[in-house]
């Protein structure tokens, strides 16, 4: 019973000396998280200025409250795989314009050519969604003609429901996504390295 009772007491004290520890945040980490939940109020529409909200935080701490915030704003920005995407990170680029109070030339650059990146992302989808679409159904009209003797309406075949049409499309969502996410992730780690100052 003694064997039990010290091993509780150890299990507790080793608790306690963890809580000390997990309270000991130090302030900069603080900032920054105050930074986030900024920017999360500013993504959901409770906040409009962002450069302002930074102004109310204290002198010492702007410096990371504005880390946390370009931080939070950043992971925002993403390969826009529907439509919520692609406002959450139209909305997370007006945020760091206005961060950098639209004088930095550099950020409003790699702004514009992420917009841009969202833009071409969609269109670019569509059109190799559309492709695929066409020659799985030029395919399957094929298909029939040889085993029916007959020719349908391409138009009326349905290429999505087949499993090539699935496989490839899914393939082809991943190539692209790859590739955006490799421009997008350059561009965002300018913005951290020229917003985080």
């Amino acid at each position: 019973m003694a064997e039990i009772r010290s091993t509780l007491d150890m299990v507790m004290e080793r608790a306690a000396r963890m809580a000390a520890r997990a309270g000991d945040v130090p302030a900069d980490q603080e900032d920054e998280k105050q930074g986030m939940r900024l920017v999360t109020d500013f993504m959901n529409g409770q906040q409009s200025d962002l450069s302002a909200l930074l102004q109310q935080e204290g002198t010492t701490d702007q410096a990371a409250v504005r880390r946390g915030m370009v931080k939070a704003l950043v992971r925002n920005i993403v390969v826009p795989r529907d439509e919520m995407l692609m406002n959450s990170s139209a909305t997370a680029l007006s945020g760091l314009l206005n961060l950098s109070h639209e004088a930095d030339d550099e950020v409003q650059s790699v702004c514009t050519e992420l917009t841009q990146l969202l833009e071409q992302y969609a269109q670019h989808k569509e059109q190799i969604k559309h492709q695929l679409e066409d020659a799985i159904r030029a395919q399957l009209a094929q298909q029939l003609q040889e085993q029916t003797g007959e020719s349908g309406d391409p138009m009326k075949i349905d290429p999505t429901r087949h499993p090539q049409y699935q496989k490839e499309w899914s393939q082809a969502q991943a190539n692209l996504n790859d590739q955006y996410t490799q421009a997008f992730e350059q561009r965002k780690e300018i913005l951290k390295q020229r917003l985080s100052k």
